[in-house]
């Protein structure tokens, strides 16, 4: 049996049952695809479900605020998407009467969406020839055939999508893009896979040369940078407390944050508290500064470590503005300080 055949053949039996695998609508494959860029699909759902019922088209998600998208899409990480998705949506919305791109290259031009995204669309929405190129595509052709290109290169890109283009049957692209993505996820996955149950361990080259655990091959681990912040957790006369948007680019941009305090190593209470005093808020009535004990964090990104305290500092003051305790809920803020928040 060839591959497509028995590729496809598996996939109609184990596939799981996801709620974008129901609709040829572009906008619920475009969210979805956004969606799990990074991100698992469990982890992934309950997004899914959240956008699509407070925006269920692609106008209402263009009329929502920035604050709206952030606040909903709170806990996903990778906040660039959403901005991008919601940029996207106005664009549809505004410049092409709701319609998405019909075409592989033209939804390429959308922002946020790159050459994976644009294939899912094409194939899944439009029946469009081009094979998507995931992470789950590189180890399953890598290990079938026995591929040791270097998937952290640009060329082997190419070469892996052509070859998924050879055997795609041009009829049925999408089933086969669906069905090579969820083998990957169910079936060949990147430890420990169970090859005596796989429907391919008659003919996979990495199964026969005992190579299944060296492909694929990818170079240059992620260099990680640790950080270390200090939230300083305001507490006035009222109990209200202080919140700023994160304007400048890089991590969390604009979500909300309490004022920062960035060290370049965990920070003692001498050291906080005389910078509290003496540079960050020289013009409150500090009466007391404390560290919230059991509230310290390391929060993980892809290229950064993040070493999280937060420090009570209470004043005598009234902040201008100040934001109640129940206020600091509706702000979109990243998933530490809501958790952090939660907890208070």
């Amino acid at each position: 049996m060839i591959f497509h055949n028995k590729l496809i053949k598996w996939y109609l039996q184990n596939k799981r049952d996801l709620p974008w695998r129901k609709t040829a609508d572009p906008y619920q494959i475009w969210l979805s695809e956004i969606m799990l860029q990074q991100t698992r699909v469990v982890q992934g759902m309950p997004y899914f479900f959240a956008f699509t019922r407070d925006f269920p088209t692609v106008f209402e998600l263009a009329n929502a605020s920035e604050e709206q998208v952030l606040k909903l899409w709170q806990g996903l990480g990778y906040y660039s998407r959403a901005r991008n998705l919601h940029n996207t949506a106005k664009y549809i919305a505004e410049d092409l009467n709701g319609i998405f791109p019909q075409t592989y290259k033209e939804l390429l031009r959308l922002k946020g969406v790159g050459e994976y995204t644009a294939a899912a669309i094409a194939s899944f929405s439009y029946n469009e020839a081009v094979p998507v190129v995931d992470g789950n595509v590189f180890r399953v052709l890598s290990r079938y055939f026995d591929i040791e290109s270097d998937i952290a290169q640009p060329a082997t890109k190419k070469e892996f999508a052509e070859l998924a283009y050879e055997l795609m049957p041009k009829d049925d692209p999408a089933t086969f893009n669906q069905a090579i993505m969820e083998f990957g996820a169910l079936q060949c996955v990147p430890k420990n896979p169970d090859c005596s149950v796989c429907v391919f361990n008659d003919s996979c080259l990495a199964l026969q040369k005992k190579k299944v655990d060296m492909l694929p091959v990818k170079s240059k681990k992620t260099k990680v940078t640790n950080r270390y912040f200090n939230y300083l957790v305001l507490e006035d006369a009222l109990g209200n407390s202080l919140m700023q948007k994160r304007t400048a680019k890089g991590i969390w941009h604009n979500l909300y944050e309490f004022p920062l305090l960035e060290t370049t190593e965990i920070a003692n209470f001498d050291f906080v508290s005389h910078e509290i005093k003496n540079n960050i808020f020289p013009h409150y009535t500090i009466i007391g500064v404390e560290e919230y004990s059991g509230a310290a964090v390391i929060h993980k990104l892809s290229h950064q470590h993040l070493h999280i305290q937060f420090w009570k500092i209470k004043i005598t003051d009234v902040i201008e503005n100040g934001i109640s305790h129940e206020a600091l809920k509706t702000f979109p803020v990243p998933i530490a300080i809501h958790n952090f928040i939660e907890k208070l």
